[in-house]
């Protein structure tokens, strides 16, 4: 495979302290405190194959990075001449680094449809007007539904709501 220069990364005198930073911030997301890592080792001049190496990634992986950093390097020259606080400048450096959106159907039911699922089948059915005892995914669903809680739910997503809240 022929050898491929890797753009060039630069880090201003602002940003290298953030950079590092949240390289060394134990609170922050594994991926951003990784990512953080992969800029200072490719502006300390570390190539692409000693990269994936280093820190146990797939070579396309740091290329991603590299040429991410590129357009996030050119945000954060921008704000910088615009005078903006290291905290703003902070912010675009994280908001930079997080994963992009992925493509997909979105979420069909919010996390408060799903927690008043939840909270709903704690429930007695009877005190519902259902002629059972305990409750079940169909029954359930149904309930739902008439409740407005979803304008649809079928009993097998019920049933996995169900089991993701058991401990």
């Amino acid at each position: 495979m022929p050898n491929q220069t890797s753009a060039k990364i630069t880090l201003s005198e602002r940003v290298r302290p953030l950079v590092a930073a949240l390289a060394r911030q134990r609170s922050a997301a594994y991926r951003q405190v990784q990512r953080a890592e992969l800029l200072l080792a490719m502006a300390d001049g570390v190539g692409n194959n000693a990269l994936a190496r280093s820190h146990n990634v797939d070579r396309a992986v740091v290329r991603k990075w590299r040429t991410r950093w590129v357009e996030l390097a050119r945000k954060l020259a921008h704000a910088e001449t615009t005078d903006v606080s290291e905290a703003q400048l902070s912010e675009l450096l994280v908001a930079g680094l997080q994963d992009l959106p992925r493509s997909g159907t979105p979420a069909t039911f919010t996390a408060e449809q799903v927690v008043q699922v939840i909270a709903l089948s704690c429930e007695n059915p009877q005190a519902s007007g259902r002629p059972v005892t305990d409750w079940t995914p169909p029954e359930l669903a149904a309930e739902v539904v008439k409740r407005g809680i979803a304008p649809r739910i079928s009993p097998s997503t019920v049933g996995r709501f169900l089991k993701s809240a058991r401990p």
